[in-house]
C-alpha cells in the first residue's frame, strides 16, 4: 500500500493508541498522568501543601488535569505559557438507575451528553466505561472494550419515509441500547460492572459511566492519508499538549509552561472540573504563592500569560461547501488553524494571531484561518471562558476535522503532528 510522502507516523500511531487507551475523562487524565509520570513529572494532591521548587507536576481532579513545570530560577511573578484542551465527547451516559427493557429484550437507561450526531450511535458497536466509586471514597476505572450494547435503527420496511423525510429521532423513546434479551432485573448491570472491575457489586455507592464504539482508530484513504476515529474532539488536542509539555520541560524558558485539560466543554464548562469553575485559577495562583509570591505577583503573572485553547474546527465539507464561509476553507493536512469569530464565541485577537503565528513559524508548520459563515451560528469553547473568567490572553486554535461530534470523527493524518509541533514552540521556545 502507498503512503502519502511527507507523513511522519509515529506521532499519529500514538495518538491512535491515546484514543484507544482513553474511552472516557477518566481514561484520557489516566493516559496523560502516565505519560507525565514517565516524563519524570510528579503527581500532587490539591490537600497537601506545595513547595516552589523546579521541576514537573500534575493534579488529577475527576476528568480534569493540569500540568506544569517550573523551570530552574523561576520568580514568583514568572508569567505561564498554557495549551488549554478537553477531555471529554458527546456520547451516551448511564444513568442512575440503568436497567430497562421491554418486550423481552434488556436494555440500559442513557441520557445524551452533550451535543451527539444521534444517528451515529445506531447500529454501533458499543463498549462502556468510566468510573466507579466505592463505600471507602475510592475510585476505580472500568472500560469493557468489546461489543457489549447497541442501538438499532428501526428496518427501512418499518420506516418508508427514513429515505425521503429524514431520519427522526426522539432521545428518550429510540436512543435506548440493548444488551441482551431477557426481563428486567434491577441490579443487573452495576453487578456486570463489579464483576469486570474485580469488586463486590455491594462496595458501588456510585457510578459516572458511559458508552463508547469499540471500533478502534485507522487510517483511510487510498494513501492512508486520513486517520477515522473517535473522540478526536478533543482527545487530538490532550494528547498534543501532552507531548508539547512534555517536550518542553528541562528547557531554560522565561515563563512556565502548563497544560489545562478540563471536563465537560460538551456542555457548558460549569462544573468543579470545568473550565468555567476554579481550578486553572487556584493551580496558577498556588504556584505563584509556593513560589513566594503574593497578590502583586499574581497580577504581574497573569497579565503576562498566554493560553493557547487548542480545540477541534471545521473542515470543509466537500458535499455541504455552502455551509462554510466562502474565503475561509481550512483542509486536512494544511496545519492547525486559527478560530475567529468578532462575537467572542472564539477569544482570538490581532495580538493572538500574531503570538500564534510566530509559534507556527518557529515550528515550521503551515496555519489557516477558520470563521463561520454570516448566516451559520458560530460554536463555542474554553477560551472565551479561559479569557473572561481568569484575565489571560487567549488565542483559539486546533486542528480542522469532518464529521464533529459523531461517534466516529475524520482528519487529516498529519494534522496531529503539526499541532504537535506548534503547540511544542509555543510552550518551549
Amino acid at each position: 500500500m502507498s503512503a502519502q510522502p511527507g507523513i511522519d507516523r509515529g506521532h499519529t500511531d500514538d495518538l491512535m493508541s491515546f484514543l484507544r487507551a482513553s474511552p472516557s475523562p477518566y481514561h484520557a487524565v489516566a493516559s496523560a498522568a502516565e505519560r507525565l509520570e514517565k516524563a519524570g513529572f510528579r503527581r500532587i494532591e490539591e490537600t497537601a501543601p506545595w513547595d516552589g521548587a523546579a521541576g514537573g507536576r500534575f493534579l488529577l481532579r475527576g476528568g480534569a488535569i493540569i500540568a506544569w513545570y517550573v523551570p530552574e530560577g523561576a520568580e514568583a511573578a514568572t508569567p505561564y505559557r498554557i495549551v488549554g484542551a478537553h477531555t471529554d465527547s458527546p456520547n451516551l451516559r448511564v444513568k442512575p438507575i440503568p436497567d430497562t427493557g421491554a418486550h423481552g429484550w434488556r436494555q440500559i437507561a442513557v441520557e445524551i451528553y452533550g451535543g451527539a450526531l444521534l444517528n451515529t450511535w445506531l447500529d454501533r458497536d458499543l463498549g462502556l466505561s468510566g468510573r466507579i466509586t466505592l463505600r471507602d471514597g475510592s475510585h476505580h476505572l472500568v472500560s469493557v472494550d468489546r461489543p457489549l450494547m447497541r442501538v438499532p435503527q428501526l428496518a427501512v420496511h418499518l420506516d418508508r419515509s427514513v429515505n425521503t423525510e429524514g431520519l427522526k429521532l426522539d432521545k428518550q423513546r429510540h436512543m435506548t441500547p440493548i444488551w441482551g434479551l431477557g426481563g428486567v432485573e434491577e441490579g443487573d448491570l452495576i453487578r456486570f460492572v463489579a464483576e469486570e472491575a474485580g469488586v463486590a457489586a455491594e462496595e458501588i455507592a456510585g457510578w459516572d459511566l458511559m458508552t463508547h464504539s469499540v471500533e478502534p482508530p485507522a487510517y483511510l484513504g487510498r494513501d492512508r492519508e486520513l486517520v477515522a476515529g473517535p473522540r478526536m474532539d478533543n482527545l487530538v488536542s490532550v494528547h498534543a499538549g501532552t507531548a508539547a509539555l512534555i517536550a518542553a520541560a528541562h528547557q531554560e524558558l522565561p515563563y512556565i509552561p502548563v497544560l489545562a485539560a478540563f471536563d465537560h466543554e460538551e456542555n457548558g464548562s460549569q462544573s468543579d472540573t470545568g473550565a468555567d469553575g476554579p481550578l486553572l485559577g487556584t493551580v496558577l495562583e498556588r504556584s505563584v504563592f509556593a513560589r513566594g509570591g503574593a497578590y502583586e505577583e499574581r497580577a504581574r503573572a497573569f497579565a503576562g500569560t498566554v493560553c493557547l485553547s487548542s480545540d477541534t474546527g471545521h473542515a470543509v465539507h466537500p458535499n455541504y461547501a455552502e455551509r462554510h464561509e466562502p474565503g475561509h476553507h481550512p483542509r486536512p493536512n494544511g496545519g492547525p488553524i486559527l478560530k475567529v469569530n468578532v462575537n467572542q464565541r472564539y477569544a482570538t485577537d490581532g495580538a493572538g494571531r500574531a503570538v500564534f503565528a510566530a509559534a507556527c513559524e518557529r515550528a515550521g508548520v503551515p496555519w489557516q484561518t477558520f470563521v463561520s459563515h454570516n448566516s451559520m451560528p458560530c460554536g463555542t469553547t474554553i477560551g472565551p471562558i479561559t479569557a473572561a473568567r481568569h484575565g489571560i490572553a487567549t488565542v483559539d486554535i486546533g486542528i480542522a476535522i469532518l464529521s464533529m461530534h459523531s461517534a466516529r470523527e475524520l482528519c487529516g493524518a498529519q494534522d496531529p503532528r503539526l499541532l504537535a509541533k506548534a503547540l511544542h514552540a509555543f510552550l518551549g521556545a
